[in-house]
């Protein structure tokens, strides 16, 4: 696997690859684990070459102390995508990515708006951007993104279709550990008791789910979930919502498709998760 870090050498590393088939791009933030590795699977299946990126984006953090306890372990991620048959590394420098006199911003509305755009504003404007630039640098055949991040990847679909960037958009199914918590780089940051009772998270979404399926109302579900969360030691609740799986909505009632999405801290660590709702008798995954 080959290693680049400036816009200069990712040019050239890319022409080479390019002669050699479909390219696809998986994007992180580093602090690799199972969840980004399944993603790394997915491209190889869906492409004849993959390129990850490694790179921290300051502009999608909205607390600096978040930024500065992100974690950082280049050297070992690196290894881990060479493994996993990665063919193309860029890891650039902040300064790389947004150069002096760095002026724009890319903001989609509608599906960025609820949720994770009320709890950290300046969030998404930050993801997007970097997310275009990234596609735009590399021009790949289709890029990767976690159903974890679900309003994440709803705000990309939304930006790559409004701006009429021709990448495939595909989504991978959250890996969870054997407890059902999902993976996440910030699970790191849980004590070990913080992270025995984070599991109340994921558990709490699966109750509701089956409630609202059996007929609960769905704000009952709803609040018996928040509830457990607090139950659980959970010291802030930012949403635990039913919404509608393409627009981000809430909804009050059934449909389908539906998302079960979360947001909560515990301990100093914000922990965020989903799980599809579906009314024919699909598992819940």
């Amino acid at each position: 696997m080959q290693t680049v870090r400036t816009s200069e050498e990712l040019t050239r590393a890319l022409a080479e690859l390019r002669g050699e088939g479909a390219l696809a791009l998986v994007p992180t933030l580093g602090a690799l684990h199972a969840g980004h590795l399944a993603l790394v699977d997915e491209a190889k299946r869906r492409a004849d070459r993959v390129v990850a990126t490694i790179f921290v984006n300051p502009t999608q953090f909205t607390d600096q102390d978040d930024l500065a306890r992100y974690p950082r372990q280049e050297a070992e991620d690196a290894r881990e995508l060479a493994k996993a048959g990665c063919d193309l590394l860029w890891a650039p420098a902040v300064e790389d990515i947004y150069p002096e006199g760095f002026a724009t911003a890319v903001h989609v509305s509608g599906v960025a708006d609820r949720w994770e755009g009320e709890a950290r504003p300046g969030h998404f404007d930050g993801v997007a951007t970097v997310v275009a630039k990234l596609l735009l640098s590399v021009r790949p055949d289709v890029a990767v993104f976690g159903e974890k991040d679900f309003q994440q990847l709803a705000v990309i679909r939304r930006m790559v279709a409004d701006l009429g960037i021709g990448v495939e958009i595909a989504g991978v199914p959250t890996v969870r550990d054997p407890d059902g918590l999902a993976l996440s780089s910030r699970n790191s940051q849980l004590s070990q008791d913080e992270r025995g009772r984070a599991v109340a998270l994921p558990t709490a979404l699966h109750a509701a789910g089956k409630a609202i399926l059996g007929g609960t109302p769905v704000a009952t579900a709803l609040q018996q979930a928040k509830q457990s969360l607090v139950d659980a030691g959970f010291l802030r609740i930012d949403y635990v919502a039913l919404v509608d799986a393409a627009t981000l909505e809430p909804l009050d009632t059934l449909g389908n498709p539906m998302r079960l999405i979360a947001a909560a801290v515990i301990g100093t660590t914000r922990l965020i998760d989903n799980i599809p709702v579906e009314t024919d008798a699909t598992p819940l995954r």
